[in-house]
């Protein structure tokens, strides 16, 4: 029995008119030159914008790709951490700065230097350069800082009708101590002075102690005693509206102890006491 495929096949082309051999290969061959044809054009058109391609190059050398757009986030340059040229081996530590403490003393700016090349130099004054519990009578305390009062010989100036020049020239450093007994009290302050200007302190007091002329009747300010310890030293006493007072001043090189002591001290009391203070000072100068 024949395959019922080829029959349906045989049925569906018996009546088909199938065009002659030679109409049929005269198509195949007008196809084939239409191919070579398309194929031909494609070529030329490929030449021609290769060859637009490099006019327009040759026109501007310089010119640069096209960007390509990019795709991602850019990459941050890293930070680059400097280099120092040079490093320091190790670092100085800071001189501590006791000005203004009780125990510091108070330096100032001196009134002469030695230019700004001139080494530096401790101008405070230290503890050891002042009067001790030891200097004293069992029974008295001592107090570091300044007291409140007019309590220096200066102050007592404002009672002369000649007004001293200023006392202060000079000045680099003070330093306060305070001494009380229950029947008692001393008074210490320590000054350093620059260059001779300690000496020329010392000298201006006594001129103004000697040439005050007094406001009021009565009153009084003398050297009682002179030259009787340190370098330089005297002992003055005032009598001020009919209230008396008594001073110690001594010098040992660049610096001046002022002492407010017992209102009846005597020269030979003033001795005995400017020795020890005398001795301490040596301890905040060369010169002894």
């Amino acid at each position: 029995m024949p395959d019922q495929l080829f029959d349906d096949l045989y049925r569906n082309t018996e009546n088909l008119a199938w065009a002659p051999v030679e109409q049929v290969r005269r198509r195949g061959r007008q196809r084939s030159r239409r191919t070579r044809v398309a194929a031909s054009l494609a070529g030329v058109v490929t030449v021609v914008a290769v060859a637009a391609g490099a006019v327009a190059l040759g026109a501007d050398p310089d010119a640069a790709p096209p960007v390509v757009p990019a795709t991602g986030s850019p990459t941050p340059t890293p930070n680059r951490t400097p280099t120092p040229s040079t490093s320091p081996s190790h670092s100085a530590d800071p001189t501590p700065d006791d000005s203004g403490s009780p125990t510091g003393g108070t330096p100032s700016s001196p009134a002469n230097d030695d230019g700004p090349n001139a080494p530096s130099r401790d101008t405070s004054i230290p503890p050891a350069a002042m009067m001790q519990l030891a200097d004293l009578p069992k029974g008295f305390t001592m107090t570091n800082g300044e007291p409140d009062g007019d309590w220096t010989l200066e102050s007592v100036f404002a009672n002369c009708r000649n007004q001293p020049a200023s006392l202060a020239r000079g000045q680099v450093a003070e330093r306060f101590r305070v001494f009380d007994s229950p029947t008692d009290s001393l008074v210490q302050r320590v000054t350093r002075y620059s260059g001779e200007a300690a000496a020329a302190h010392l000298d201006a007091m006594r001129e103004q102690v000697e040439e005050c002329d007094p406001h009021r009747s009565g009153d009084s300010l003398t050297v009682l005693a002179a030259g009787f310890g340190g370098d330089e030293s005297m002992l003055v006493g005032s009598v001020m509206e009919g209230r008396p007072a008594r001073w110690i001043l001594v010098r040992q090189g660049d610096l001046v102890a002022q002492l407010r002591v017992d209102k009846d001290t005597t020269p030979q009391e003033a001795t005995q006491l400017v020795r020890p203070v005398a001795d301490r000072l040596c301890a905040g100068t060369d010169a002894c």
